[in-house]
């Protein structure tokens, strides 16, 4: 009997050590605690490029005219637009169609077909904006009738972009260290940092496009930003 009562003693006591830990273990499972905030950057630019859509839209009474016609049209906006120093590789076609072209004299009768417009556009890409009004007369001097919106853009957005993450972690950190201090404790780690949307290299901005280089052009700037959300470990009293 005696033997009996010494092998179950061990046995308690190992129950109530395991059961002791479970709470640690299940508090060491949870988050630790911390603070999380948003951090917030932005940066103001002017554009250094510029985009711009032209071409030639051409009416006749058959497909062939039409055609024949806007080709030739065309061609003259092309050999202005290398003649004003843009390079083959700044522009290319972005739209080519062409079209028949229907009346109705009767509303209550059927179309009567009369005749066919050709459309030949081209995107235009300027690397120096300043010469974007002379480029402009360049090319309604040539024939072109249909010009498109102006998109402004910068060129070294990813540049810019990585200056404005520096500065929304600080400016994220400067937010945590606030409450920090007012909640008496102090910052650990950062435990998590996440870009919040998506900062990618701004896009072309449209403007309204002049049909003459008499027409004030005010590129204006660019705002890049950048959002970031940081959750630092909470110490204890510093």
């Amino acid at each position: 009997m005696r033997t009996v009562m010494q092998n179950r003693t061990p046995l308690t006591i190992a129950v109530a050590t395991i059961t002791a830990l479970i709470p640690l273990a299940a508090q060491a499972d949870g988050p630790p605690p911390m603070i999380s905030v948003t951090g917030e950057a932005t940066i103001s630019t002017p554009p250094d490029l510029a985009q711009i859509e032209a071409g030639v839209t051409t009416d006749a009474k058959t497909a062939r005219e039409a055609s024949e016609a806007n080709n030739a049209a065309m061609s003259k906006v092309l050999a202005a637009l290398k003649s004003a120093g843009v390079a083959e590789k700044d522009f290319q076609t972005s739209r080519l169609s062409l079209q028949p072209q229907y009346t109705n004299p009767n509303r209550s009768g059927p179309s009567v077909l009369s005749g066919y417009r050709a459309t030949n556009r081209v995107a235009v890409k300027l690397r120096d904006i300043s010469k974007l009004a002379g480029v402009i007369d360049t090319l309604t001097a040539a024939g072109a009738n249909d010009i498109g919106g102006i998109n402004f853009a910068v060129s070294n957005a990813s540049k810019l972009l990585d200056d404005a993450r520096a500065e929304a972690v600080a400016d994220a950190r400067r937010k945590a260290e606030i409450y920090a201090k007012a909640a008496g404790v102090s910052l650990g780690a950062p435990l998590s940092i996440s870009e919040h949307g998506s900062a990618v290299p701004v896009l072309y901005r449209r403007a309204a496009a002049p049909m003459a280089a008499e027409a004030a052009i005010a590129p204006g700037e660019e705002t890049l930003r950048v959002t970031v959300g940081i959750s630092w470990e909470i110490k204890g009293a510093p």
